[in-house]
């Protein structure tokens, strides 16, 4: 049976807190049920895989994202998740794990292999060369590449030569404003994966992003905003 592979990110949920989204515009109004409405029509199938790389609740902590990561897990499909800037509920990976539902699954340094493919990512952070980029930046940029690194190399072993297979999620883009491949686009380059995708920027963020092949990789924005709160069909 052929499957379906889906992304959308920064679904930003708050269930356990109100913090309606519609102050950031008023299509951010209701805009979970949008999503989820979308995503009940276009996952045929509880095979089919659905990327959501970052940003996923508003929780501050574990507890209090028990209830999204539970929305989540009762829609259709299998979810695979990355870590966001605003995912401050996310602790250790093992309490994280330990509370997801059967269908939801959290990548964090390591790989995860499905139906025939591999995925992999890491957060990312703001890109060097930005406003306003720090000393701090700096070390948590270098240690996010160092996350992808490992990552990848996880993937690797688990996927082979077989790059046509592998995707790849990140948080922040991979470019910077200007549309320039970063460091962790020259990483990624020598690893080849069919897919990038990512998230973190909205309204006039997106003006500049990086969309379509670099390399032989298809890179992706899947802001849910961006998508107008539908999910994007990758493959």
């Amino acid at each position: 049976m052929s499957i379906s592979i889906f992304a959308i990110g920064d679904l930003h949920l708050s269930g356990a807190k109100d913090k309606p989204m519609d102050v950031f515009g008023v299509h951010w109004q209701n805009h979970w049920e949008k999503i989820r409405k979308n995503w009940e029509e276009q996952v045929a199938s509880d095979q089919d895989i659905i990327l959501l790389p970052g940003d996923i609740s508003w929780a501050m902590k574990l507890a209090d994202a028990e209830i999204d990561l539970d929305s989540i897990g009762s829609l259709p499909g299998r979810k695979i998740m990355i870590k966001g800037n605003h995912d401050y509920w996310w602790s250790s990976l093992s309490k994280v794990r330990s509370l997801l539902p059967p269908s939801v699954h959290v990548l964090q340094n390591d790989s995860l292999s499905m139906s025939g493919f591999t995925f992999c990512g890491t957060r990312g952070w703001n890109n060097p060369g930005m406003k306003d980029f720090t000393q701090q930046d700096a070390k948590v940029y270098n240690r996010e590449v160092q996350r992808l690194e490992l990552s990848l190399e996880s993937a690797v072993k688990d996927e082979g030569d077989h790059s046509s297979n592998l995707i790849v999620m990140l948080h922040y883009p991979p470019f910077d404003d200007k549309g320039q491949p970063t460091e962790m686009v020259h990483i990624l380059s020598r690893y080849k994966p069919a897919h990038v995708v990512y998230g973190h920027l909205h309204d006039e963020g997106t003006r500049y992003a990086f969309e379509g092949i670099y390399e032989e990789t298809e890179y992706h924005l899947v802001s849910c905003d961006y998508l107008d709160f539908r999910l994007k069909k990758i493959i």
